[in-house]
């Protein structure tokens, strides 16, 4: 904890750091005048806000499955009569070659066509304020995301695209059911090139005006942690999936010796399949993870075969939860998960597992060093006190409110350990005995609440207070509060909230918490770059508003 009661920062970085590495966005942000862009074949920069297009091996790289499903039918018969011992080509089969060449010269030329008009005719603007995509040659598309709404831009790179040197870059807004904008596929260079404008512009950050039009250089990032690929393995075997097909194994063995019945064994395979197929996921979306701190934001980069590069501007997290299952407790692992909007509703639940990951495994300091970054002010003097006992805590310190001793019977192991206390900045929400939990919701980001009183509840006086925030993996639910502390907390956190929101927003981030970055980026300045706990200025994206003063209960 530093002197001024913030978490310790992850590090220290340069404070001499060149100004052209936080370079200002390009004009074109809500209520400029001009567009600047980057050409995609040159290089070089217009302000024209003039429609590009994406690179010539786009279509191929998301077409090569129909490339190999048209060589696959033509060459399926010669590949089983090889794999048979049989001749390869059957008696008449000269005389319907020329046929079955311009079978396959026809298909496969309307297929290039086709994804050369799907090239020609997929093309994005960065101009107005909006990032827009135009694609479809029958069926016109156009999608469009507003920059100061962007939640988070992810760069992938399948491992295709990685062999060519290209990458796919996802805009996230908050209404989104899937990405807003995926543009597919750039250089990377290029990728790297128009996250890091679109960044600048969220940001708010102005244009340079030695240099209108210029486009914004990628801003320096400060390494936070890595994960080893040996603790990722060790969090994956002493997982919970791993424990129950451990139980289902002993047991298949235990009831085929009893009742010598060796079919028991065969309920083991599916199991291992999926245990395997579910072990490969989690390894290949988690291995090589890394997180570090930029101006822009939290960026995150995993990935083996498939890597990914997301970027999270401050202040779009909904919620974080800390969770530690049971068998990682001798280690002193945590998981961290976060709700972003537009990250929760992804059709591919590996995909927004992964997405919505801000650590996969990490110790007590790596937890508490992403918390800094989501939580830069935590509003208590007292941080490593309060939020240790968050996570560690079985007794009514730290003033935490737990359970009353009256609903024991409800929750006879975890009556002590559920509870709930609030900061300047956040309301912290713990639970469970075996499987721990700490819920961190900012005031500012919740939504709307609810209280929830079964019959066994109104028995024993006690509520469960459930605050909405946008879909994820985390639940803000504080179960068997006392009815007088429950309806206490509904009416603080009411106000709470409505106080935070006045103070902060998301649209323009950077223009809120530190304005004298934009003037010192027109003025040719170095805004600050250090990170919280160096001998600097606490970085941008972990500069914490006023603090707010605790106001009495009163309905919202």
């Amino acid at each position: 904890m530093t002197a001024d009661g913030r978490f310790p920062g992850p590090g220290t970085q340069d404070a001499d750091s060149p100004a052209e590495a936080t370079a200002p966005a390009l004009s074109g942000a809500p209520g400029s005048t001009g567009t600047a862009r980057v050409n995609a074949s040159d290089g070089v920069t217009a302000s024209d806000g003039a429609w590009l297009r994406v690179h010539p091996a786009s279509p191929f790289v998301r077409g090569w499955v129909a490339l190999a499903a048209i060589g696959f039918f033509f060459g399926r018969d010669i590949f089983e009569r090889s794999l048979q011992g049989r001749p390869l080509f059957e008696d008449g089969f000269a005389g319907r070659v020329p046929w079955l060449v311009a079978a396959g010269g026809t298909v496969l030329l309307v297929a290039v066509i086709s994804f050369v008009l799907t090239w020609y005719f997929t093309k994005y603007q960065v101009a107005g304020g909006y990032v827009r995509v135009n694609t479809g040659f029958l069926f016109r598309q156009q999608r469009q995301a507003r920059l100061d709404r962007v939640q988070a831009i992810d760069i992938v790179q399948p491992l295709l695209a990685r062999i060519f040197g290209l990458a796919e870059l996802k805009f996230e807004v908050a209404d989104a059911g899937e990405s807003a904008v995926r543009l597919a596929y750039l250089k990377i260079d290029e990728a790297r090139q128009l996250r890091a404008t679109i960044l600048a512009r969220a940001a708010g950050i102005g244009e340079d005006m030695e240099n209108p039009g210029a486009p914004a250089a990628e801003a320096p990032e400060h390494p936070v942690l890595s994960v080893p690929p040996s603790r990722l393995v060790g969090s994956l075997l002493l997982s919970d999936q791993s424990f129950f097909v451990v139980v289902g194994g002993v047991a298949s063995v235990v009831l085929s010796a009893v009742t010598d019945n060796r079919a028991f064994y065969f309920y083991l395979i599916p199991a291992a399949l999926g245990l395997a197929a579910s072990y490969w996921n989690l390894f290949n979306k988690g291995y090589n993870f890394t997180a570090a701190i930029s101006l822009d934001g939290i960026r995150l980069r995993y990935g083996l075969l498939d890597t990914q590069a997301q970027t999270l501007p401050p202040g779009r997290i909904q919620a974080l939860k800390i969770s530690q299952p049971p068998l990682w407790r001798p280690f002193g692992w945590y998981r961290i998960q976060v709700n972003v909007a537009g990250y929760g509703l992804v059709d591919n639940a590996g995909e927004a597992s992964a997405r919505t990951t801000l650590l996969p495994v990490g110790t007590l300091d790596d937890a508490m060093a992403m918390l800094s970054l989501v939580l830069p002010d935590p509003g208590t003097g007292q941080p490593a006190e309060v939020f240790g006992a968050g996570l560690t805590g079985l007794d009514a310190g730290a003033g935490f409110t737990t359970t009353p001793r009256r609903a024991r019977f409800l929750a006879p192991l975890g009556w002590r350990r559920n509870g709930f206390t609030a900061t300047d900045t956040a309301l912290l929400i713990r639970s469970g005995r075996w499987w721990r939990q700490l819920v961190v919701v900012p005031h500012q980001r919740t939504q709307s609440m609810a209280l929830h009183q079964g019959p066994l509840a109104r028995r024993f006086r006690v509520a469960d207070l459930v605050l909405h925030t946008t879909a994820g993996p985390v639940v803000p639910r504080l179960t068997q509060a006392g009815l007088d502390e429950a309806r206490a907390l509904f009416d603080a956190q009411s106000a709470r909230a409505r106080l935070a929101r006045t103070r902060q927003t998301t649209e323009q981030w950077l223009r809120q918490v530190a304005p004298q970055a934009d003037a010192g980026a027109v003025d040719g300045q170095d805004p600050p770059s250090a990170p919280p706990g160096s001998d600097g200025e606490p970085a941008v994206p972990t500069q914490a508003p006023p603090r707010q003063q605790q106001e009495g209960p009163h309905h919202g």
